[in-house]
């Protein structure tokens, strides 16, 4: 039979839980006396003394010593309910299972998990690269997927660019339009010059120079072999008129039979860039290739406006 209590130091616990259960009285304890023998001189024969016969005791003689009271268990103290924090009663442990090493598994260190895991992903089958076609078409899918799909907006946006695209093309056409007719407006003389000169037969040009403050007036006049065209000032009533005419004189011959009557004698000679013009009352009159050329009327040209006419033409 296991024993069921123990006995320290005068106080009795239980030997399961480890609980005090009750303390004893004292216990009188009887010192013996230690007897202290005179020493005697040992002599031979105490120490070849033939041994004695062993004396056991008799038990029927020895008293019984009288049986211990059982002690009777101590209650527990009752937990207070605010007292949460510590843990419940210890408990024996249960028969039924018994805690072997194998309850508790062999831990593993961190960095070794951690080297288990790389060396696994590094055996892990790796997957193939997918074909740049199929990247392709996903790329695609994906974007058409997302794009807006708003058809009013597409049509309100293409309806946008084509009234856009419609105007600008309207707007270039205006400015080519707009930028020919200048041109066209100030060629228009020339134009018209040639023109002219295809009716008469004629080589007649417009003159490049014309003196400031005098512009084309009308419309250039054409007959059979010649051309004429009257300037006027734009602020005031001078006026003069170029005629070209088809003519088989030289400059000598234009001197005799054209200025001489003209001017009563009273004319200036210029040679200018291999023409010879003569000059009188601010008329004019030189030959050019075939065609007699004369200015005529009452504009104050000098003699410099004059030259710079005749050799522009």
């Amino acid at each position: 039979m296991s024993q069921q209590t123990v006995t320290i130091n005068g106080t009795v616990y239980d030997a399961h839980t480890g609980m005090p259960l009750e303390k004893l009285g004292a216990v009188a304890e009887t010192k013996s006396t230690p007897v202290h023998m005179p020493s005697q001189p040992r002599s031979s024969q105490s120490v070849h003394r033939v041994p004695e016969k062993s004396q056991t005791l008799n038990r029927q003689v020895v008293e019984k010593s009288a049986p211990i009271a059982p002690v009777k268990a101590r209650p527990l103290p009752q937990k207070s309910p605010a007292i949460t924090k510590f843990a419940p009663h210890p408990t024996a442990p249960s028969p039924t299972r018994s805690r072997t090493m194998s309850d508790i598994g062999p831990m593993t260190h961190p960095m070794v998990a951690k080297a288990q895991q790389q060396i696994q992903a590094a055996r892990a089958p790796k997957l193939a690269p997918k074909p740049s076609q199929i990247i392709k078409q996903e790329a695609i899918t994906e974007a058409l997927s997302s794009a807006p799909s708003h058809t009013k907006a597409n049509g309100q946006h293409k309806s946008s660019s084509k009234r856009s695209r419609f105007f600008s093309v309207a707007s270039a056409s205006l400015a080519l339009l707009l930028l020919g007719g200048y041109f066209t407006y100030l060629n228009m003389p020339s134009l018209s010059v040639r023109v002219a000169a295809a009716q008469a037969g004629v080589n007649a040009t417009y003159p490049a120079y014309r003196p400031d403050g005098y512009s084309l007036r009308g419309p250039v006049a054409y007959d059979d072999g010649q051309v004429s065209m009257k300037f006027a000032a734009n602020a005031g009533p001078q006026n003069f008129s170029i005629t070209q005419t088809k003519s088989s004189w030289d400059s000598s011959a234009l001197e005799e039979n054209y200025v001489n009557e003209a001017s009563n004698g009273g004319y200036v000679p210029f040679v200018e860039h291999g023409l010879k013009i003569y000059v009188f009352d601010n008329n004019a009159a030189w030959v050019n290739g075939g065609v007699l050329y004369k200015i005529t009327g009452d504009a104050p040209l000098s003699n410099d406006q004059i030259r710079h006419i005749a050799t522009s033409m």
